[in-house]
């Protein structure tokens, strides 16, 4: 059940595209509580998904 670093992205990548499965979100749950590493991907992903719609919508993220 042990999940590796390169699976873990995979899934925080996938997870950005669709819904994980039960199975999936409990394995990348239990890896990202113990990865700091992983930990952070998740949070860059997750920045760069939310700067890329405010880009989208062209909001400046500057506040000018």
């Amino acid at each position: 059940m042990k999940l590796s670093c390169r699976a873990a992205s995979r899934l925080i990548s996938i997870g950005m595209d669709r819904p994980l499965g039960m199975g999936e979100l409990l394995k990348l749950r239990m890896h990202l509580a113990l990865c700091g590493n992983c930990r952070q991907f998740s949070r860059q992903l997750d920045a760069l998904r939310d700067a890329a719609r405010r880009a989208g919508r062209g909001d400046d993220a500057s506040g000018d």
